[in-house]
């Protein structure tokens, strides 16, 4: 079986499935700085898988009082 390759660049949709976020939550974190780092290619917002993942590992906690 051929192992289809896994996109690089994903768009909003697609990188908040990605993250188990709401599209509209990824837009207002680019607002306000919050969200993993994007790119825009054109007028076109894309990210990185790697940075999404990157992102993701910043914010782990263990515990509901860490900051």
């Amino acid at each position: 079986m051929e192992q289809v390759p896994q996109k690089v660049f994903l768009n909003t949709k697609e990188a908040a499935e990605y993250l188990g976020l709401r599209p509209n939550t990824l837009a207002k974190m680019r607002v306000y700085g919050t969200g993993p780092q994007y790119r825009k290619h054109g007028r076109y917002v894309r990210y990185q898988r790697d940075e999404l993942n990157q992102w993701s590992l910043g914010h782990r906690h263990s515990s509901t009082s860490d900051a």
